[in-house]
């Protein structure tokens, strides 16, 4: 009777055990499709394309426990984000552009290109969001971001402008130039506003496209241009 009734305890415990822990997945699950990925979040450095990088990326941290000043953490429960994906803010510690890319050599599935060289990474790109903020548009001389971009003079220029409401004064207003732009984000983190002016934000959601329909004359021959050429070329007789 004894062991009828120790057996009859096994198996509800069994059952309690397996319910729990359906119940446990099927939340954990929950969670998981819940998870939305954020289109603001900031990847490292050599992270491939997002949709690549996601269905690369193993969440296994080592990129986060590689960076030696704490840039990096893994997405959380209950954040914005999909979960234990890496990502950085740019306003609380950007990246401070290690010439090693030791986040990226330890990767070991290439969701983060072991070959990237820094100033050639592109995280996102440092966008003058707030021109009204920005007290270089007011006419006080600021140039922190400016001072602060690693690749200063390629990333971010100062355009000067005379002031006409004084005569005496001038502007000094910050562009960013896309084609040099890591992203890093050391703009941001170092604008002296309470809110920053200037943020970093993923491409997709910084630059426009062009199209097709729409050719630099200056930067490249049209097709059309090509052809005029050549039959420029052709004789009379021919």
């Amino acid at each position: 009777m004894a062991k009828t009734s120790s057996r009859r305890e096994f198996f509800i415990k069994v059952g309690q055990i397996g319910t729990a822990t359906v119940v446990g997945g099927a939340l954990w699950g929950h969670v998981l499709d819940q998870s939305r990925a954020n289109a603001y979040e900031l990847r490292p450095p050599g992270a491939l394309a997002e949709k690549d990088f996601l269905a690369t990326c193993i969440k296994c941290g080592q990129c986060v426990d590689a960076c030696p000043y704490d840039t990096l953490s893994l997405t959380k429960v209950g954040e914005d984000g999909t979960i234990g994906v890496p990502h950085f803010e740019a306003r609380k510690v950007p990246c401070y552009m290690c010439q090693d890319v030791p986040c990226a050599r330890v990767c070991p599935t290439g969701a983060l290109d072991k070959d990237v060289k820094i100033d050639e990474s592109r995280m996102g790109l440092a966008v003058l969001l707030d021109k009204e903020t920005c007290i270089a548009f007011q006419g006080l001389r600021c140039e922190v971001c400016y001072r602060q971009c690693p690749l200063m003079d390629k990333a971010i220029t100062l355009n000067y402008r005379s002031q006409e409401r004084t005569g005496k004064h001038a502007f000094f207003e910050p562009i960013v130039h896309s084609e040099a732009c890591t992203g890093c984000g050391m703009c941001e983190h170092a604008c002296i506003l309470e809110e920053s002016a200037i943020r970093i934000l993923p491409h997709k959601l910084a630059q426009g496209k062009i199209g097709q329909n729409y050719r630099l004359g200056w930067k490249e021959k049209s097709k059309i241009s090509n052809f005029s050429q050549e039959v420029e070329k052709k004789s009379p007789e021919e």
